[in-house]
């Protein structure tokens, strides 16, 4: 979905604090570990779109994990995986936290995290690595189109009306976020497929049902983070955890080799965050080889400090 750049999607805002939505659950934050993985039998009409839309997962996260399975037919009761777990991003656990990488948002409360796939900005129209604030919530926005994004549309021999009403040809949605950042929203869309995916002009596209859930749980003021972080690596009690997502369909040589140095970078982080850590090469290779956003078990911490406290300090394990 595309953002305005300027001028204010003239909307009912909101006064009241309503009660939330049922949705997406809150889940206690234990370690750097949340949710579970999980598998349905679709059914003879299902798509990975409808597949997504129901459990609230993106289109691309459906399809990584899920090799060899048609997104667009899979057949009558063929086993599909649901990606469901998640290494939390490597960010402040504090109100909002978008990470771009793996086309997901993250919302901390006091008593956990609340996680929802998301649309992101595309390679011509990123969205920002910045940091903002939720300065308004909006009900039924309408939408007012930049002079660039209506100059696209030209070029298309397709012309755009400065202002969009509310209603089910609007892009935004039922609800929107408006943010601190010039002419970004966190906001609903119009079209079915797209979640999970880049897809926008920059702003954060929801599936309308998460972003009903969102809007009247999030406040004015709460804070706003983008990150790119294509490889997640955490502790789960003494279990290390690694969650790695390619950053295009293909995983080209190059990409690969990235991923690798991001991996070493992180492994060796997490290593003087907890010394003692053992790592299975092999369980890490095959994370980096399919990159497909499943966290993976890839190592434990099998020695406490104070049994390594003779280790010299420069002498970590290596993979």
């Amino acid at each position: 979905m595309t953002c305005f750049r300027r001028g204010l999607m003239a909307a009912c805002l909101l006064f009241s604090t309503q009660a939330a939505l049922a949705g997406q659950p809150v889940m206690p934050i234990k370690g750097d570990l949340i949710g579970h993985m999980a598998t349905m039998k679709t059914r003879y009409e299902d798509t990975f779109a409808d597949i997504g839309t129901r459990n609230s997962i993106g289109y691309l996260e459906l399809v990584h994990a899920n090799p060899g399975v048609d997104p667009w037919l899979p057949g009558d009761g063929t086993q599909i995986t649901l990606p469901e777990q998640h290494i939390l991003p490597d960010a402040p656990r504090k109100g909002i936290v978008i990470n771009l990488a793996e086309f997901r948002l993250y919302y901390y409360t006091g008593n956990g995290v609340q996680t929802f796939p998301v649309g992101v900005g595309t390679e011509q129209n990123p969205s920002p690595l910045t940091k903002a604030k939720v300065t308004m919530r909006l009900e039924s926005p309408a939408w007012y189109p930049p002079t660039s994004v209506r100059q696209e549309y030209q070029e298309k021999g397709e012309t755009l009306p400065r202002m969009i009403p509310p209603g089910p040809e609007n892009p935004l949605g039922p609800y929107a976020l408006k943010l601190s950042a010039d002419g970004y929203l966190i906001h609903g869309t119009n079209k079915k497929f797209g979640i999970g995916m880049q897809v926008s002009h920059g702003c954060i596209r929801m599936y309308n049902d998460d972003i009903s859930q969102l809007v009247f749980e999030v406040p004015k003021g709460t804070p706003v983070q983008f990150v790119r972080q294509p490889v997640k690596v955490g502790m789960s009690g003494n279990e290390v955890w690694l969650e790695i997502h390619r950053p295009k369909e293909e995983l080209d040589k190059a990409t690969k080799d990235q991923l690798w140095q991001d991996v070493m970078q992180k492994m060796d982080k997490l290593l003087d965050a907890h010394p003692g850590i053992e790592f299975q090469r092999h369980a890490v290779e095959l994370a980096v080889d399919q990159a497909d956003g499943v966290p993976r078990l890839v190592g434990e911490q099998v020695r406490q400090m104070a049994q390594i406290h003779d280790k010299e300090p420069d002498s970590k394990p290596s993979l």
